[in-house]
């Protein structure tokens, strides 16, 4: 599956599980380079999402650009950071959603 077709599938699971949360698509023009590819905003909460298209992509000696591994500890040292893949979709959003509900 295409990285990008597995974001837009996560990102629909992800406005059905939490109703009226924004979701924003954070693309290189009005980022940080290696910053998350998404920003979920619920309530008073927030997360970044990091995809990639599987565990092996993501620990593979070409796995995360420069920085993606500084700010997903960063910024979930603040709130709520994950590199999210196909084998992992699940653990993820079930921590994601228990993080906003908490």
């Amino acid at each position: 599956m295409l990285e990008r077709d597995f974001q837009a599938k996560v990102i629909k699971e992800i406005k059905s599980m939490l109703p009226g949360c924004f979701v924003l698509k954070c693309d290189g023009s009005n980022t940080p380079q290696g910053f998350p590819d998404i920003l979920v905003i619920y309530q008073d909460k927030w997360a970044v999402l990091e995809f990639k298209r599987s565990e092996k992509e993501r620990f593979s000696e070409n796995g995360p650009r420069p920085n993606q591994e500084y700010y997903i500890e960063r910024l979930g040292e603040m709130s709520f950071a994950k590199f999210i893949y196909p084998e992992n979709k699940k653990e993820v959003l079930d921590e994601l959603q228990q993080t906003f509900r908490a």
